[in-house]
């Protein structure tokens, strides 16, 4: 296994359309750019923020090879590959084509609703199935189940290519609970902006971030603070951002991104249904948070 550095700032790109609902793959280099420009530490391709259940087999790998090309070693790729069909991603695994790809990103089984034992075994089957590192990933307000402290931690231990975990079940308590218990090799990822900050005063190591596809120059810089223990510094940008935190959400993830992306020029603000873009009320308040933020930056 591959050594992986995912300490500091990781960025779910987003999947830019045209206004005919194709793939936008001039403005996704372009937002690629933009990252590698910014100090980014690494991207995420294909991720929940990428609208990933909305592409076709043909677009996911145009995708990650344009990305990998793009990119080109100069920063770690994480995949996302993930389901609720263990079979299927062990089967992906075996035959797929993974150069360029540092690590892949696998969220807990949806829909299926598994027992904690279930996950388990959900997990060791993944691992055992590549040599690549692993990243869990717990969400479970779109998952519909909560894989436990108890859980992750278990695979922690028995699984040696599992490296972290990103953690975005919004239980501060349960969080704490793996970072105080976890194995030396493994490490706590954020899963969601707006916990980063207080959770790597806890002891994890960075977040894969939504926002960070607008500002990952000024968000980076707030994780790397924090990360070295400027905690008054990193608290300040935090708090500046904190209005467009709960903005990003209020109309479903990558909605808000997206308008804010569109506001300040990048892509067009174009999703796949059965995603729609924001209400004009919270575009034009994200548009408003913006253009004080640009002041203050």
């Amino acid at each position: 296994m591959a050594d992986i550095n995912l300490k500091g700032l990781g960025v779910a790109l987003i999947t830019p359309f045209k206004e005919d609902g194709s793939v936008d793959y001039e403005t996704l280099t372009k937002l690629v750019d933009y990252q590698l420009q910014s100090g980014t530490d690494y991207l995420v391709v294909l991720g929940t923020t990428a609208e990933t259940p909305t592409l076709t087999e043909e677009e996911k790998d145009r995708i990650v090879e344009q990305v990998v090309a793009q990119v080109h070693g100069r920063i770690p790729l994480v995949l996302g590959l993930g389901g609720n069909c263990t079979r299927v991603i062990v089967d992906k695994l075996h035959t797929g084509c993974f150069e360029g790809i540092n690590a892949i990103l696998s969220v807990v089984p949806y829909y299926n609703k598994p027992s904690q034992e279930g996950i388990y075994q959900h997990y060791k089957a993944i691992s055992a199935a590549t040599s690549l590192p692993v990243v869990l990933y717990n969400v479970p307000g779109r998952t519909g189940v909560n894989m436990t402290a108890a859980t992750t931690l278990r695979i922690a231990r028995d699984c040696p290519n599992v490296i972290a975990v990103k953690e975005a079940s919004g239980n501060i308590s349960q969080m704490d609970d793996i970072i105080k218990n976890k194995p030396a090799n493994f490490n706590v990822i954020s899963g969601d902006d707006g916990i980063a900050f207080p959770l790597i005063t806890l002891g994890a190591i960075g977040v894969i971030s939504v926002i960070g596809n607008a500002f990952p120059r000024e968000f980076g810089r707030m994780i790397r603070l924090a990360l070295a223990g400027d905690y008054e510094s990193a608290r300040s940008i935090h708090h500046r951002f904190t209005e467009l935190f709960s903005l990003l959400f209020v109309d479903g993830n990558p909605a808000g991104v997206k308008s804010m992306l569109h506001a300040m020029g990048y892509i067009e603000n174009k999703l796949r249904l059965p995603l729609v873009p924001t209400r004009l009320t919270t575009f034009e308040q994200i548009r408003q948070v913006l253009q004080q933020l640009h002041i203050r930056c």
